[in-house]
């Protein structure tokens, strides 16, 4: 990686914090941003309000996601020029999922073209990203349906991330049509997410131990992003 690149995702970080601060009234303890190929991937630790505490002590997870959800929108139109401007680049999607057991999230932004290819994804990651592949359509199927095209891609040597598109299934088109897109949001999440804590098997693909698996969807272009991060 280039030191110009690492002081601009430095850079890049220190805003980020900025404008969640910001918009939520309080910054993450932590923000580190991470780029490879057309994606840019920030890790965020210790990111959670008081109000946020006791609504998930009490059992109201769901309440503190329609919530960010809603402000994120505000933060990610904020945000969508400035890295346009710095990575000279047009933005195709962004994701964002937050661990609330964890205090940790993502945010992923996907850009139309290549930003920066500072290691041969295959070669640098030590990681057959085949079987990676292979285990998240596993895990599709037994939630939804299998995905018509899945990829996968190193970004750090701790986190890779796979791009699911055409994972929706009639009903799910249905509910969106009918304006039950945060309900949906909000179950997907929860039952994915589960399937892919206890039936993935992914420490065995990356021969580490998993600290995170972030998941987000776009609904409106039927793709999702999964994003692991290793210990």
């Amino acid at each position: 990686m280039s030191l110009s690149l690492q002081q601009k995702l430095m850079d890049i970080s220190s805003l980020t914090s900025k404008l969640l601060r910001k918009s939520f009234g309080r910054g993450p303890e932590s923000c580190f941003a991470f780029a490879n190929e057309r994606f840019l991937v920030f890790y965020i630790r210790g990111f959670m309000s008081p109000l946020e505490s006791t609504l998930l002590e009490n059992g109201n997870s769901d309440n503190i996601d329609i919530s960010r959800n809603i402000v994120m929108k505000t933060v990610l139109n904020q945000f969508k020029g400035i890295l346009e401007l710095e990575f000279e680049q047009d933005i195709e999607s962004f994701y964002h999922d937050w661990n609330y057991q964890q205090n940790t999230g993502m945010i992923t932004v996907q850009f139309e073209n290549v930003v920066t290819q500072f290691v041969d994804r295959n070669q640098g990651a030590h990681v057959d990203l085949k079987p990676l592949i292979d285990e998240v359509d596993r895990i599709s199927v037994l939630v939804q349906k299998k995905p018509e095209k899945t990829e996968a891609y190193f970004i750090s040597p701790k986190i890779y991330i796979v791009k699911r598109d055409g994972i929706l299934v009639r009903i799910e088109k249905a509910l969106i049509a009918k304006g039950f897109e945060q309900t949906l949001m909000v179950t997907k999440d929860e039952l994915e997410k589960s399937y892919l804590h206890r039936d993935g098997r992914f420490e065995e693909i990356f021969s580490n131990p998993i600290a995170d698996i972030l998941v987000d969807w776009d609904f409106h272009e039927d793709s999702s992003i999964i994003c692991f991060v290793l210990k």
